[in-house]
């Protein structure tokens, strides 16, 4: 078995072993993960967070050793909090990192990849923070665009984002909507939801396509086109500005 981690800003998980191949998910730097299947020029992955499949290319992470990825799998982890900054090594080469970054073994604002050392100033989360706080941190992607895989401030979609807001609160959610409807405490109504519980949303056939976190009085902050706030209500989104209604209701659910 082999192992590796994500030592760029952001890279891309694909469908498919190629550079043409959809984006499904993308690796934020210091992530780690098992690596299935290496082939010429891309490895067949699944990620230690969320368990998510898919391709990277090979020149885009570092291989490390099996004890590595088990004490990082066992240890408390940190994650950078500020919308984008960046890291110094030894030799003063800075690279970018984007918010949720995580900073393997960090301790008085230094940290290992890999067994190189790296400085990061900036924010940090970790650990469990209270639900009030969820909502701070999903304001954070307010504005954001929307991007099928995405999951930074520079691109994200509906389930990237609650996922998102979600790690960086000290919980994990599955990558996909459909995935995180099956986690939770389903909620019969909206009057009983809290700010910071997720709603569903599915379409003609009935399968969850949609996700965005409840706000306080009947309000939403989801990615739909960039990260918004809209109307909640009994039958689904409505979007002011297009004046109907854009998603369909279908549960609502209590992660915490």
């Amino acid at each position: 078995m082999l192992f590796g981690i994500c030592n760029l800003s952001i890279v891309p998980i694909r469908a498919e072993p190629s550079e043409k191949s959809e984006m499904i998910s993308q690796l934020l730097f210091g992530e780690h993960f098992t690596i299935i299947e290496k082939q010429k020029n891309y490895s067949k992955v699944k990620g230690f967070f969320d368990s998510y499949v898919g391709f990277i290319d090979n020149k885009q992470f570092e291989e490390i050793a099996e004890d590595l990825y088990e004490r990082l799998s066992t240890s408390e982890p940190v994650f950078s909090g500020e919308i984008i900054d960046f890291i110094t090594n030894s030799t003063n080469d800075y690279f970018t990192i984007p918010l949720g970054s995580r900073l393997p073994f960090f301790l008085k604002n230094e940290f290992i990849l890999n067994s190189k050392k790296y400085i990061y100033d900036g924010k940090v989360f970790s650990g469990k923070l209270q639900k009030t706080e969820i909502i701070q941190n999903a304001f954070k992607f307010l504005n954001s665009p929307y991007l099928w895989g995405g999951k930074t401030p520079f691109g994200i979609d509906c389930s990237g984002f609650t996922q998102m807001v979600y790690k960086l609160s000290g919980y994990s959610l599955f990558r996909d909507a459909k995935q995180q409807a099956n986690q939770g405490e389903v909620l019969s109504f909206i009057e009983e939801s809290e700010p910071g519980d997720l709603a569903f949303f599915d379409n003609e056939n009935g399968e969850i396509i949609h996700v965005g976190i409840i706000l306080k009085e009947y309000h939403i902050i989801h990615a739909f086109g960039k990260v918004r706030i809209d109307t909640l209500d009994h039958s689904g989104i409505f979007n002011a500005e297009l004046q109907k209604h854009t998603h369909k209701l279908r549960v609502i659910k209590k992660m915490i």
